[in-house]
């Protein structure tokens, strides 16, 4: 059977779901009234959208106690929306400034799972150069030199588990705001796990922002060695 591309599209296309959807790429878990806020729409309409996006299987639907609590169905669906918001960036206009107005969001946010913004490109940039992953444009590969680092920082992982995961250890994610790429994949997930557990930089309560303390960035310069 041939995918059906006009299916997804039509769930994405529609203005309310694009702004449902865009708001979940923080990773965070939201009601439905808090999606109606984002959709700025009645609850019973954002209802309605809720069930359409979750039957087209690019929401998943957690239940604790009386509360249901809305989530994307997996990073490969953020992923497709990270693409989108930069192809209609360029499309909008020629002169338009790609990414986020927010300077907040342009410096540092979180995309589904891993880190986003010029401080995340920066940190890629300084793995490459580095010689711990090789940007290869689409595709990223963790180098031995670079397993061994993540080692010594305290980020390990098993590499067969990983294997048996349909994620990829390492996956280049082209930056809405930057233009270059990030670092996502499981390896980009342990990054942002091992900062925020640092507590070097918290997320905003409304926005996929994250702040980082002046000590905080620091320090997480210092570790990944960015200039």
């Amino acid at each position: 059977m041939t995918p059906n591309i006009s299916f997804i599209a039509s769930l994405i296309g529609e203005p309310t779901r694009a702004s449902m959807l865009t708001a979940l790429m923080g990773g965070k878990a939201l009601t439905a009234t808090e999606l109606a806020v984002e959709g700025d729409i009645s609850s019973s309409t954002a209802s309605s959208h809720l069930t359409k996006l979750v039957e087209g299987e690019l929401l998943v639907v957690r239940k604790q106690g009386r509360h249901k609590y809305f989530q994307l169905k997996d990073a490969s669906i953020a992923e497709l929306l990270e693409s989108l918001l930069n192809i209609s960036a360029t499309l909008t206009h020629k002169k338009t400034v790609t990414g986020p107005t927010n300077p907040r969001l342009r410096k540092s946010r979180i995309c589904y799972d891993h880190l986003a913004g010029e401080i995340s490109v920066s940190l890629y940039d300084s793995l490459v150069s580095h010689k711990y992953v090789i940007d290869n444009g689409a595709e990223t590969l963790l180098t031995e030199h670079g397993q061994m680092f993540f080692n010594t920082l305290g980020i390990s992982f098993e590499l067969e588990s990983v294997k048996s995961n349909k994620r990829p250890l390492c996956k280049s994610c082209l930056d809405w705001s930057e233009r270059k790429n990030h670092l996502a994949g499981v390896l980009g997930h342990l990054i942002l796990k091992d900062l925020m557990t640092q507590g070097w930089a918290t997320k905003d309560l409304d926005s996929r922002a994250i702040q980082f303390s002046l000590k905080g960035l620091q320090l997480f310069k210092q570790k990944y060695k960015i200039s």
